[in-house]
């Protein structure tokens, strides 16, 4: 089987969590035998071709030139990755599956579904209905119609969480026939390198616990939400440091939050860390914490479980079902500070419970979201795709016999 799979985001570009997401499909797609080229967008002092354990990866960048907004910019994107895709497919010659990634791809994968009659399978993570509660002005409006039109292209389309089917069933009104659920998962040898030379005294005193919070900065994260318990948790256990890493639009927000509530103190912003920094502050924290307002499915705190760190989560979407409550970890009520804090307080208070969510959790990472078990159920959706395309007219060998036939029929009756 070969797989042409289209990805705005793969490592070293990493906005959210679909780049270690799509990182981690292709490496175990290739290392069970599926044949799989990446094209994703393009990042500085990166080779333009890279083969990533056996996965071929091209990078392409938009055209250089002046983009309005990032709509624009996505489309150029497209553009450039359909240059890079179709003289790949003349090259290689048939492709079993088209695999596109949200609807910055759209554009390309459905030319390309279309061109070559190769069949589409789509992963949408998120919706901007979802993201923004609603769609409140033109540029949303048309993401989402972007997001529409790839689910409608699709021959499947895999989601993240049960939550997020429902989400995407209700909003663009897709066939639940159509829709999959396949969970992300997480290769726990990915939080085991730690940052040499660092130092958990660069962060925190040696007599504080560490609260630690790691994603992007906007507001359907929450962190705001953590910032207003900070008070309630520092009253209970005022030798506590909050460790907030990351980077995003929210960011200035975020920081005059804490001065204004007079905590700033209590809480270190770090910006961006990379993987190692984030390791080593996974395993010094007493605590992960997740106050999500909107959360399709929730890889951080896969991540934080895998790292052995005991999590706290905002009861919503699909971390909700990742977690189970008192067993693996906890669950506070969303957008709810007080909830919050007193879950934190909890672990902060309760190191024994703390172990036992850790052992818990790891548990079940290695039964139910193990990367293997993912990349199976994946390769599965592709063979029934392929199955079912072969009796159609879009098939090349199916389109063959029926032209075959039609001549032969034509021949026969003006003899």
């Amino acid at each position: 089987m070969r797989v042409l799979m289209l990805s705005w985001e793969y490592p070293p570009k990493s906005v959210g969590g679909l780049a270690q997401h799509v990182y981690d499909l292709t490496n175990t797609l290739a290392e069970s035998g599926v044949e799989v080229h990446l094209i994703t967008c393009g990042a500085p002092g990166v080779q333009e071709y890279e083969n990533v354990r056996s996965v071929q990866v091209y990078r392409v960048n938009p055209y250089n030139i002046s983009a309005m907004d990032f709509v624009t910019w996505a489309t150029q994107l497209n553009v450039a990755m359909l240059e890079r895709a179709m003289p790949l497919i003349l090259e290689k010659g048939d492709f079993s599956i088209i695999h596109a990634h949200d609807w910055l791809t759209v554009y390309a994968a459905r030319a390309l579904k279309h061109g070559f009659h190769i069949p589409l399978v789509a992963t949408i993570h998120a919706t901007e209905h979802g993201r923004n509660y609603g769609l409140h002005n033109d540029t949303q409006r048309h993401i989402s119609d972007l997001e529409w039109w790839l689910g409608y292209e699709a021959w499947k389309v895999i989601c993240c969480s049960k939550y997020m089917r429902d989400e995407i069933r209700r909003v663009f009104q897709i066939p639940e026939d159509k829709l999959v659920v396949i969970p992300n998962g997480v290769n726990p040898d990915n939080y085991v390198q730690k940052q040499p030379g660092l130092s958990r005294d660069d962060f925190a005193s040696p007599d504080e616990k560490i609260v630690f919070y790691v994603g992007r900065l906007v507001r359907e994260k929450g962190v705001q939400v953590l910032l207003d318990a900070v008070r309630h948790i520092l009253t209970y256990h005022p030798k506590t440091k909050f460790v907030i890493a990351g980077k995003g639009p929210y960011d200035k927000n975020l920081r005059e939050q804490a001065v204004m509530l007079g905590v700033s103190q209590s809480v270190y912003f770090t910006g961006y860390v990379n993987d190692q920094v984030r390791n080593s502050l996974y395993s010094w924290a007493d605590v992960a914490v997740f106050p999500s307002l909107y959360e399709p499915f929730g890889i951080v705190a896969l991540e934080a479980m895998a790292a052995n760190t005991p999590v706290v989560i905002a009861d919503t979407g699909g971390l909700s079902e990742i977690i189970e409550h008192g067993k693996d970890g906890l669950k506070s009520y969303v957008g709810n500070p007080t909830s919050l804090a007193d879950m934190i307080l909890r672990l902060l208070h309760e190191p024994q419970l703390g172990n036992y969510l850790r052992q818990n959790a790891g548990r079940k990472i290695r039964q139910e979201y193990n990367r293997q078990q993912i990349a199976r159920q994946t390769r599965d959706i592709y063979r029934h795709v392929v199955s079912a395309h072969r009796n159609t007219m879009w098939d090349p060998v199916e389109r063959r016999s029926h032209l075959f036939n039609r001549v032969s029929r034509l021949l026969a009756r003006n003899a």
